[in-house]
């Protein structure tokens, strides 16, 4: 199991400015990379029985600059550029291994068959982090001793241990990223046990969850928790800070200071939602032994809509994602279902019962039942999780989530022969 633990660090002056300028010099090295592979796509693209009218190669086209080919041209780099002989090769040779991944996401499709979109250059403090590949290794450069982590280039940085690296795990690799209030690293932690999840045999408690804009999760017994709004409330102050920022000179003192605040502001936003992500899912975790939640396409939902700014402010994709982390280190399971017809179908007979979204309340003509409308989706998606675990098969789309059992299957048998 691999976990990531960041810490706030307090370099000095001298080390800010230091970190600083490794940046920077890797953001250009990055472009410059960047730039080399564009360039070779460019002009090579060109069809083998005809002529682009965009671009056609003049002279000798060079060699395909992967990885490799980017990774044995940094003893050159260092000699034309003596500034980046300080930086270390593991340090460069990482900045070009993401540049290479995130190349290979543009160009080569999923499971799934997406594709992410081109790498980009990156502008002036753009590029944030740099990351070392071995820690309290005999020929790593970082050290960590519990309160200082030890780089010989820097020297001392503290260290703010809020938590203490749980027993059984080692640092892997150590990432330094500079964000709007300061600097922070990240331990990559390794532990060689693997969680096991619950058995079927042995889940007792299940829930179904239902995620909206009115509630932000309604659970199959009908307990919801409130929507928090976090950006919505902060929408008029954030709007006040936008407008003082285009009175001002861009690349003045006094705009940077206001974009500083701006950037802080947003930060507050991000950390408030993830807080609140983290703690509900921790109480989901804690009370379930299998939590059933909606395979939702986010993007499309929020795609031409005018709940886009509401779906992304409550961030479900997000949420999902904590939630799958926090049960994976319980062993409790987390089941994706496809949200086909989950609010259009009855939980208790199965009967389809169409209503726009303004319709809140869930009434079947068919069997006579009235819930609400998240609530009925809510049983719809656990119906759903059971049946791919193969629970309980329910006859007509009804489950007693109280009692949860195994299909049951005969174990008598005749055998057929044609002879």
């Amino acid at each position: 199991m691999i976990i990531t633990y960041c810490y706030k660090i307090k370099p000095t002056c001298e080390q800010s400015a230091k970190i600083d300028y490794w940046l920077e010099l890797l953001r250009r090295h990055w472009n410059y990379a960047n730039g080399q592979r564009l360039d070779w796509l460019n002009r090579t693209r060109c069809q083998l029985d005809r002529c682009s009218i965009v671009s056609c190669p003049i002279g000798e086209i060079p060699g395909k600059p992967d990885y490799y080919f980017q990774q044995s041209a940094l003893k050159q780099t260092k000699i034309l550029f003596p500034e980046y002989k300080e930086i270390y090769s593991e340090v460069q040779q990482i900045n070009l291994q993401r540049l290479d991944k995130a190349w290979k996401r543009w160009l080569v499709p999923d499971n799934t068959g997406k594709r992410f979109g081109r790498p980009r250059f990156k502008k002036s403090g753009k590029l944030r982090s740099f990351c070392f590949s071995r820690v309290n290794h005999p020929k790593a450069a970082v050290k960590f001793d519990g309160k200082h982590i030890i780089i010989s280039r820097f020297g001392a940085i503290p260290v703010i241990v809020h938590r203490p690296i749980p027993d059984g795990f080692t640092i892997k690799t150590a990432t330094i990223t500079k964000k709007v209030d300061g600097y922070y690293i990240s331990f990559s932690l390794e532990d060689k046990s693997v969680p096991s999840l619950i058995p079927t045999d042995n889940i007792k408690t299940v829930i179904g969850i239902d995620v909206g804009l009115k509630e932000f999760l309604t659970t199959n017994t009908g307990e919801t928790v409130a929507v928090p709004n976090f950006y919505r409330k902060a929408q008029s102050n954030l709007a006040r800070k936008q407008r003082k920022v285009s009175g001002k000179k861009i690349g003045s003192n006094n705009w940077k200071k206001v974009q500083n605040r701006i950037a802080r502001l947003h930060q507050h936003i991000a950390r408030q939602r993830e807080d609140f992500h983290l703690k509900t899912a921790h109480k989901l975790v804690k009370d379930c032994d299998l939590i059933a939640v909606e395979d939702l396409n986010i993007k499309g939902l929020a795609r031409n809509t005018k709940l886009s700014k509401s779906i992304y402010d409550v961030a479900w994709g997000a949420f999902i994602e904590k939630l799958n982390a926090v049960a994976v280190k319980r062993g409790v399971h987390v089941i994706k279902v496809n949200p086909h017809n989950t609010s259009q179908n009855c939980s208790n007979c199965g009967q389809k019962v169409p209503k726009t979204l303004s319709v809140r309340t869930h009434s079947c003509t068919k069997c006579g039942i009235v819930l609400d409308r998240d609530e009925n989706a809510a049983r719809n998606i656990l119906n759903k999780a059971l049946c791919e675990v193969g629970i309980i098969l329910p006859a007509c789309g009804g489950l007693d989530v109280g009692q949860p059992e195994k299909q049951e299957t005969s174990e008598t048998w005749v055998q057929l022969s044609l002879f």
